[in-house]
């Protein structure tokens, strides 16, 4: 399975990058969405793990943006938030 991790805060982001490639899985961990967009690109996922606040945006576009071009991969959120 290939995964990408979209998440800016480095401490944690390596935390799942590490717990993922530790499964057997491969991610590939992307800090920006600008980064995230060049590299879905160039490679098919099975699942985006994806934070909601990023330095170059918020996540939920990002997903807005996918589903209208179609794009159909699993997402999950992964947020800090703790309020709705």
């Amino acid at each position: 399975m290939r995964i990408l991790l979209i998440e800016d805060d480095t401490v944690l982001g390596a935390a799942i990058r590490d717990q993922i490639a530790g499964d057997g899985q491969s991610v590939d961990w992307m800090t920006r969405l600008d980064g995230a967009d060049d590299a879905m690109a160039v490679a098919q996922y099975d699942l985006i793990l994806l934070d909601l606040m990023l330095p170059d945006g918020r996540g939920i576009n990002f997903l807005k943006s996918l589903r209208a071009r179609g794009d159909v991969t699993p997402v999950i959120i992964l947020t800090a938030l703790d309020q709705i």
